[in-house]
């Protein structure tokens, strides 16, 4: 039986990405030695989407093959809370089909996608 969903991400420096997570995030953790946490994420969900599509006149693709993001409730309260922590936006948040995003940028680890769905997420349910 799953019980859980566990995400790794790899970071040119993970010290400052945990940090991040911790301080910036406010994700409880545990050390499992050494320092290195594994961080609650709360509810998870997964989808299965096509690396080729055409969405209402639109087509793209994707070599990815896996992809992380984080779900909020409340898109420009959780980015006014991040921005006091010290968090860097990459950018205005965009309107997509499924919610409204923005990327925030993760010390040592790149960008992570944070969104708000127009959905209503199993996750939540």
């Amino acid at each position: 039986m799953i019980t859980g969903l566990h995400t790794l991400i790899y970071c040119d420096d993970p010290d400052a990405a945990r940090a991040f997570f911790r301080d910036v995030l406010g994700l409880p953790a545990v050390d499992t030695g050494g320092g290195w946490l594994i961080f609650t994420t709360g509810p998870s969900e997964l989808g299965a989407h096509p690396s080729a599509w055409e969405y209402q006149g639109s087509s793209g693709g994707t070599d990815q093959r896996f992809d992380v993001s984080f779900m909020c409730d409340d898109l420009d309260a959780t980015m006014s809370e991040l921005s006091a922590k010290g968090a860097e936006f990459s950018g205005p948040p965009q309107e997509e089909p499924w919610g409204t995003t923005v990327g925030v940028k993760v010390p040592g680890a790149g960008e992570i996608t944070i969104y708000e769905p127009k959905y209503d997420p199993p996750a939540f349910g």
